[in-house]
């Protein structure tokens, strides 16, 4: 290997070039060093913030009776877009300022369910307001990060955890409560609530099993860059879904005439119905405010409980968002920089890695920023509220821990 490299600096090419390498370095090198510094300088400023935020756990605990649909969740996820803290260079660049995250999750703990929301303290009293505003019924609850207690140890936990994906592009909306006709509050009998067969399942583990479901959310902004003006612009999202619509209409009004530049007779048609959906829906997906999402799931049991099918049941709960138009899939497990082992099979050291990496992710609720980062995708408040949401009775789960009766305050006149 030494006699290669010998020869490779002896040939007089490659000595030229180091020495223009060389006598240049004064203008290179400062710039090499500056952008190779640059990302490191972010990491850390961001690392600095984050370490300075303080967050909390909120538990909700839902009333007996919920009867409202889940576009009252839809007003509460609109409440959380908030772009504060990246209103500037100084403050994303200099101070490392970030906009606000939240996690969203439901959580089976021996088939005892909670729901969760995680958030900066800042943020509580708005959390707890625009809840209640909506869902005056429930209670919440400041409580401990119910992941601390676990540790992944392959000897004698049995896990299994994956990283959810969309099936097709952002532009293209899953399968909402509006499809299934619950903005229109049907009696809870007729009520087709699609979060209902995962909570069911994930109800009837039993005690030593865990199944957690996350989902991390932040305002979607317009960070993309238009290649002609330079302008920003939302090439993922609302641009990708207009060049869609633009592409359907397109094949409706037919083939043109090179010369004139007109329709070719005979090549124009009507919109099919299908077409005809697939444009409202995607007109309807942009016209609401969208965010960036990040999900998780994590099934976790003691060695001896743990049962592979479980994971069957908790995917099929979460795939009943699924259309024809777009839904949920496993993608990628680990962050890119942990794309790269030091096994070249997918032994069970790769995976126990695998796994423990995702836990980490999962109680750190990163997956934004530094060594949490994952590709991210987008969806809309109506999504969300479609995926998190109070449900009412029809969801008959028994584990499903409810307040026995609302609460009302004493009437005023009563005597002292």
């Amino acid at each position: 290997m030494f006699d290669i490299y010998s020869r490779i600096l002896s040939i007089e090419m490659v000595q030229t070039v180091l020495k223009i390498l060389y006598y240049t370095s004064y203008v290179w090198l400062p710039v090499f060093l500056f952008f190779s510094l640059w990302s490191l300088w972010i990491t850390y400023k961001r690392a600095q913030f984050l370490a300075k935020q303080d967050y909390i756990f909120l538990e909700v605990k839902i009333p007996k009776d919920v009867f409202k649909s889940p576009k009252a969740m839809e007003f509460f996820m609109a409440s959380l877009y908030q772009t504060f803290g990246e209103a500037n260079w100084y403050e994303k660049y200099w101070k490392g300022s970030l906009r606000a995250h939240f996690s969203l999750e439901i959580v089976s703990i021996g088939g005892s369910i909670h729901f969760f929301i995680m958030t900066r303290k800042s943020y509580k009293n708005m959390i707890e307001s625009n809840l209640y505003s909506q869902y005056p019924g429930i209670e919440i609850y400041e409580v401990p990060d119910y992941t601390l207690p676990i540790s992944y140890d392959p000897e004698k936990v049995g896990m299994w955890a994956a990283e959810i994906g969309l099936s097709k592009p952002d532009a293209y909306p899953i399968k909402t409560y509006v499809d299934y006709g619950m903005d229109k509050d049907p009696k809870e009998e007729y009520k087709i609530d699609p979060l209902t067969p995962f909570l069911e399942f994930i109800g009837s583990l039993k005690q030593g099993h865990q199944a957690w479901f996350q989902i991390i959310v932040r305002a979607h902004k317009a960070e993309d860059k238009d290649p002609k003006t330079g302008e920003k612009i939302d090439a993922k999202w609302k641009k990708a879904a207009e060049a869609e619509i633009e592409k359907i209409l397109a094949k409706a009004k037919g083939e043109k005439d090179k010369e004139t530049g007109k329709p070719v007779p005979g090549t124009t048609r009507f919109l099919t119905d299908g077409e005809t959906e697939t444009v409202k829906a995607l007109e309807r997906s942009i016209s609401k405010v969208g965010f960036d999402v990040g999900m998780r799931v994590i099934y976790i049991a003691e060695k001896e409980l743990f049962d592979m099918s479980n994971v069957g049941g908790i995917m099929g709960g979460i795939t009943q968002f699924n259309s024809s138009l777009n839904g949920f899939k496993v993608s990628s497990g680990v962050a890119p920089k942990y794309k790269w082992f030091p096994w070249k099979d997918r032994s069970k050291k790769t995976m126990n890695f695998e796994k423990g990496i995702l836990l980490d992710a999962y109680k750190a609720r990163g997956f934004f920023y530094n060594e949490f980062k994952r590709s991210h995708f987008i969806l809309n408040t109506e999504e969300l509220a479609t995926v998190y949401h109070f449900p009412g009775n029809v969801a008959q789960t028994p584990t499903l821990s409810r307040i026995p009766s609302k609460k009302s305050e004493a009437p005023s006149n009563l005597p002292l």
